[in-house]
């Protein structure tokens, strides 16, 4: 038995391994001044970023907007209503080919928004410039922004830009024209859907978090989450091990929490993990150390914790992982699903996620 398992450190590792795992998103948004970037990027990712989001320079005309806890970076360029544009796309494009350079993907630029109002029925050669020197180092996705009548300008902008991995039609506000008709939000689903597709593997958990459109990205990354640490669990317990040594299994239990709290973009931080994990295991709420620890656990599975001799095999191991695991996102997808922008606490969590294994 681990009579000296720490849960504190245990929580602390387990909360970075997940920060690290989960990565960050990095996204080009360009477009003329008044074509609606800053309340896209309000609307889509969480935190109104463009508003509240802390902003630096990276060129004359683009600047890196982060806020912590949002797992995404947007670099937001202006610039193409300027006449003389090719010293502004000169400059942009030796920094975006310097920083996809860096050995470190996650610094990497992943995928780029290019911004196209509608109602201009207008399209600015620089516009297409830009657009194909960015499709040769990332996918490039066009937004026509503010759409409330079409009359064949996406089809326009489709053969203006046959290098972009899609044009979608958006908008991002409800809108009200005149006579009163209602122009509602729409699109956005679409655009995140084809973001997740053309954006690098190691970025869809970063990407999917920050946004705040679809749900549905949230729990497939979960869902990912929740097999890894099944394998993992079962390749502890490949050789059945005494019941009093299964503690190897809890800090899976944990780094996988963890893992689905950051995936769902939760403001979870590591106070937030450990008061998640200490109202769980309400069996060793003080004291969470060798064969208590995996009772606690255990004891939501009918017929296990009381096998005080047994041993865990490969097979239970990653049942119970897969059965712990898949009840909390079920729990945060009750939680999140009529309002995905909801702020929990680490208690309000672990509440219903007690309640949930409990049912």
């Amino acid at each position: 038995m681990n009579s000296s398992f720490d849960l504190n450190r245990t929580v602390s590792d387990a909360y970075d391994e997940a920060l690290k795992k989960r990565g960050i998103a990095n996204i080009l948004i360009a477009g003329k001044t008044g074509v609606g970037k800053s309340t896209l990027i309000n609307t889509v990712f969480q935190g109104r970023m463009a508003a509240t989001g802390q902003g630096r320079p990276v060129t004359q005309h683009t600047k890196k907007i982060t806020k912590e806890g949002v797992p995404v970076a947007i670099y937001d360029t202006k610039g193409l209503e300027v006449k003389d544009y090719d010293p502004i796309l000169k400059d942009l494009m030796t920094f975006i080919r310097s920083t996809n350079c860096n050995t470190d993907h996650q610094q990497h630029i992943h995928a780029a928004w290019i911004c196209i109002a509608e109602g201009a029925r207008r399209v600015e050669e620089a516009e297409i410039t830009l657009a194909k020197h960015l499709s040769e180092v990332m996918p490039v996705i066009i937004v026509i922004t503010t759409a409330t009548s079409d009359q064949g300008f996406k089809n326009i902008v489709e053969n203006l830009f046959p290098f972009a991995r899609n044009v979608i039609r958006v908008n991002s506000v409800e809108l009200v024209l005149d006579g009163g008709i209602k122009i509602p939000i729409h699109g956005l689903e679409d655009l995140i859907d084809i973001t997740m597709e053309v954006i690098p593997e190691g970025q869809k958990k970063a990407f999917a978090a920050a946004q705040q459109i679809k749900l549905d990205h949230k729990l497939n990354q979960s869902h990912k989450i929740v097999a890894a640490a099944a394998v993992s669990a079962a390749g502890i317990a490949a050789v059945p091990i005494p019941f009093s040594d299964a503690i190897g299994i809890i800090p899976i239990q944990i780094g996988m929490l963890a893992g689905i709290s950051l995936a769902f973009g939760l403001d979870a931080n590591k106070a937030f993990l450990g008061a998640l994990v200490s109202g769980t295991f309400t069996a060793v709420a003080g004291s969470f150390g060798g064969r208590a620890a995996v009772g606690a656990l255990l004891k939501f599975f009918p017929g296990l914790g009381s096998a005080a001799g047994a041993a865990i095999s490969a097979t239970v191991a990653a049942t119970i992982t897969t059965t712990f695991g898949e009840a909390y996102v079920a729990t945060l997808y009750g939680l999140l699903k009529d309002d995905p922008d909801k702020k929990l606490t680490g208690d309000d969590v672990a509440k219903a996620f007690k309640e949930k294994l409990q049912s």
